[in-house]
């Protein structure tokens, strides 16, 4: 009789063939990338697309090929270059954590997962992940892709909990390889959950839909209703994206007001987004009145 063990490692050798040929042609996956290129991917990765990522990582890394580069860029030009990646306090994230490897850590990603949690804007995905990919440790890394795929075929259940449990960490651990394949395993597991095992799955293209403990009884509906994504469209999210674009588009000059206000149909809101810009130190008011991208990277904790 075919033991966990056994199921495990068939699944990881079908999984990691399966990703020899799948594996999308991203630019942070080549060959010489540094440990900062590939914490500033999965940063620029976070609620975004890897399509719409790649491209502006590309740039990116082109002009601030290291921590110290862009330590030593002005605020405003980090949220220019982040351009329409979306949630730009991010790119503030990015910067400030630049600065603190140059200040704690001689300008070097380190290699140990307590230092990178205790970047700015790294969590512990981010950190795993860092671990993982840039330095081939054993680490847990778990995104939703992956958290979905090891539901589906260990557990035999549509998806994940909302939340991350210690049992939870615990199965997954179990399953990933314990030697040098563990970095790849997860990169291939996550690759399959974003192309194949998705909310809706594509079965008939899958590697393990055959040992697959949901596909095997019938695919039974989640218990839960996933939650619907949050609506983009005449939203304070939208209209600060407006003023963020303005203000981007001014190249480093000053906007008035009337033009912000004239960005944007309702202005109580316009007001909330710009407020909110504000106070996330993505904007500042000048003493004239006038608004521009912020001189100095002050975060809100």
């Amino acid at each position: 009789m075919p033991t966990a063990a056994n199921h495990t490692e068939r699944f990881a050798a079908k999984v990691l063939d399966w990703y020899a040929s799948n594996a999308r042609n991203l630019p942070w996956r080549a060959a010489g990338t540094s440990p900062w290129g590939v914490l500033v991917s999965e940063v620029m990765a976070q609620q975004t697309p890897v399509t719409r990522v790649a491209p502006q990582w590309v740039a990116w890394m082109n002009r601030w090929p290291t921590p110290a580069a862009l330590a030593s860029a002005s605020a405003a030009d980090v949220i220019a270059q982040w351009d329409r990646l979306g949630y730009p306090r991010r790119a503030l994230r990015l910067h400030e954590c630049a600065q603190v490897l140059c200040q704690r850590f001689h300008g070097e990603v380190p290699r140990d997962l307590t230092a990178l949690r205790s970047l700015p804007g790294i969590g512990d995905y981010t950190a795993a992940a860092v671990m993982a990919f840039a330095f081939g440790e054993r680490a847990l890394v778990l995104d939703i892709n992956v958290r979905r795929v090891h539901a589906r075929v260990f557990v035999g259940i549509a998806n994940h909990p909302p939340h991350i449990t210690t049992g939870e960490r615990s199965a997954f651990d179990a399953v990933l390889p314990k030697d040098e394949r563990a970095p790849q395993w997860s990169q291939a597991v996550m690759e399959l959950g974003a192309l194949v095992c998705r909310p809706v799955p594509a079965c008939e293209k899958c590697p393990v839909a055959k040992s697959c403990a949901w596909h095997l009884a019938g695919q039974p509906a989640a218990q839960t209703r996933a939650r619907r994504p949050q609506s983009y469209v005449g939203t304070d999210r939208q209209a600060r994206g407006r003023v963020m674009a303005l203000l981007r588009d001014a190249g480093g000059n000053a906007v008035d007001i009337a033009t912000i206000e004239g960005a944007w149909h309702d202005r109580e809101q316009l007001q909330r987004a710009l407020q909110s810009l504000l106070a996330d130190g993505l904007a500042e008011m000048r003493r004239d009145g006038q608004v521009s991208l912020p001189v100095s990277a002050s975060i809100t904790r």
